[in-house]
C-alpha cells in the first residue's frame, strides 16, 4: 500500500513538469481574450490588460507588493 502512496506522489510531482504542459501562442491569447471578456475591459485597459497577458513573463500575482513598515516600538 506504501509503494502505490509514494508512486502517486512521484506522479503527482512529476506530471506539471511534463513539456504538454506548455501553451502555444494561440491558446494563450484565447486565454487572456477570455480574461478580458470577463472584467468587460475595453479600450486602453483592455490593450494593457492584453499586453501584460500576452508577456513571456509567468507571476501571476503581479509585482511583488512593497513590505510593510514596521510597527513603532510601544512607549514605556
Amino acid at each position: 500500500m506504501l509503494r502505490y502512496a509514494v508512486i502517486a506522489a512521484m506522479l503527482a510531482v512529476m506530471l506539471p513538469s511534463a513539456q504538454s504542459f506548455a501553451l502555444t501562442a494561440k491558446d494563450k491569447m484565447a486565454t487572456c481574450k477570455f480574461g478580458a471578456d470577463d472584467q468587460k475591459l475595453e479600450g486602453p485597459a483592455r490593450n494593457s490588460f492584453m499586453k501584460k497577458c500576452m508577456s513571456n513573463k509567468d507571476e501571476p500575482r503581479g509585482a511583488a507588493a512593497a513590505p510593510a513598515a514596521p510597527p513603532p516600538p510601544p512607549k514605556q
